[in-house]
This record gives structure tokens, sequence and C-alpha cells, in this order.
């Protein structure tokens, strides 16, 4: 079953997007959204937040999906499984993300090099996950990427894990997905948090509200600086009047703040 937004692309005058299976599992599916005409297009993987919990979907990032199709972009919009299902958590949720973007290497419409991954909130964690897998050792969740991206977007992410459950964010929720506390499972925060694997080695954008208070923009801001001083390139756009969701409007300057840099993200395919 394609998602509840699918109906909008005939209103928007886009072919119905493709719902593709990466794997087994019901919930190891992505969309692909792809711009009117023939080529091979630079493309966005799409990964939705929502604290890695069952109950949130891709559904959340449709309306982007079709936006960035307007723009040119093929759109590979992923699911994968979550916190509260079977074979959600860890590794589950992680090794999804990775076979998801995988994937995409043997779709021909896709230009391998010029893929940019961007996620909101835990879709932010997982899209500078993705692109930190290189850095991972040999055996763990998600390593030998086929597909490295060409930069990373963070909309409002979780990007460091410890403090994240040191907070308690989302009641809980980075323990959630990694079956534990840092203090229990320490190479586990190691392997799944991007502030443990600096540096990546391509350009990452973050974006955050300063009026949000799910994930707080300290996650952003101490990110930018560790990474910085890693040698990465970091732009941080802080917005101070956003909040945790307007970042993923199509229409918020948050969200324009995204695609006015997405041309030099995904660079000219050299």
């Amino acid at each position: 079953m394609l998602n509840q937004h699918d109906g909008l692309e005939s209103r928007t005058r886009f072919p119905p997007a493709r719902q593709i299976a990466y794997g087994d599992h019901p919930d190891q599916v992505g969309n692909l959204h792809l711009p009117v005409g023939e080529g091979t297009w630079p493309t966005v993987v799409l990964i939705h937040g929502g604290f890695w919990k069952w109950g949130w979907d891709r559904t959340l990032m449709t309306l982007l999906a079709h936006d960035l199709a307007r723009r040119g972009y093929a759109v590979w919009n992923i699911e994968y499984r979550r916190v509260g299902q079977e074979g959600g958590g860890w590794p589950g949720t992680l090794e999804d993300a990775a076979a998801a973007i995988d994937y995409i290497a043997g779709i021909d419409v896709v230009d391998p090099n010029r893929i940019v991954t961007v996620g909101h909130s835990a879709g932010g964690q997982l899209a500078v996950w993705l692109a930190a897998r290189h850095r991972l050792p040999v055996g763990a969740p998600g390593s030998g990427p086929r597909v490295r991206p060409h930069a990373a977007v963070s909309l409002a992410g979780v990007l460091d894990l410890v403090r994240g459950a040191v907070a308690e964010l989302g009641s809980g929720a980075c323990a959630g997905l990694l079956g534990g506390g840092p203090d229990d499972v320490p190479e586990r925060y190691a392997t799944a948090s991007p502030s443990a694997l600096l540096p990546l080695g391509i350009p990452v954008l973050l974006v955050h509200g300063g009026r949000d208070d799910i994930v707080p923009s300290s996650q952003s801001h101490e990110y930018a600086a560790a990474a910085c001083a890693a040698g990465d390139t970091v732009e941080l756009v802080d917005l101070p009047c956003a909040d945790h969701f307007d970042v993923v409007e199509a229409d918020d300057p948050a969200w324009l703040a995204v695609v006015e840099r997405l041309p030099a993200l995904v660079g000219n395919g050299a």
C-alpha cells in the first residue's frame, strides 16, 4: 500500500511514486519520487523521525519529497523497522537504513555520485550516521557501505546519543533504540552516535530551531563545534523562531534554507 499522501501526486502532476521493497519485512520499503522527464538525477534520501519509534512513518516526509521532485531531484523516502515492532531498535533500525541507501546503487535513474541524505529528528541521526558508515569497524551494523553520500543534512537531529540518553530525550528514546544506557552498552553508542564517528570527510548541513522543545538546539551546536574541530566542513543554520516541526514544513524558511544549499551539497557528480 502506498502512503497516505500519495494521492497528492496526481494533483501536483507528478507520476505516482514507486513503492519499492529493499528487504523482506513490510517496513523495509521506500517510495521513489522522480522529476518529470528522463535523466539520471541527483538524489535525496529522506529519513523521517519519531524517536525511532513505531507509529511514525515516512508519510511525514512526503510533502518534502514532492517539493524536491519538483525541483529536479530524485527522492528515496525510506521506511525502516522501528522500536516497538519485531526487528526494530538495535541493530535492525540501523541495518535497515544502511540497506535502504545501498539499494539505490542499482537504480539507473540515480546518480551515485550525487546523493545527499536528509533526515529529521531521529532521522537526522540516521542521515548523518549513513554518511559515517565508512568509519565503522568491520562487522559493525552498517559497515562496508555500497553508497557513500556526497553530503548530509540534519533537521533538528539527535546527533549525540550519549547526551540524548542522559537528557532522556523522547522519554528515553536513545536507550530504547540501543537497548540500554551509555554505561550499559557503550559500544553501541560508539557505533550509532554520529558525534562518535567524526570526522566524516564530507559537508554536513545542520538546521535547528531555537524554539525546539523536543530536541534542543544544543545537539546541533555541539556537533558543529566538534565536527569543525575534527576538520569537517559544517554549516549550522540557526533559526531562533523555528520549532521542532517547522524545519519539515515545505514553505517554511527552515526548509527553504535547505533547498537553497542543495545544489552545492549534491555537487557536480565528479
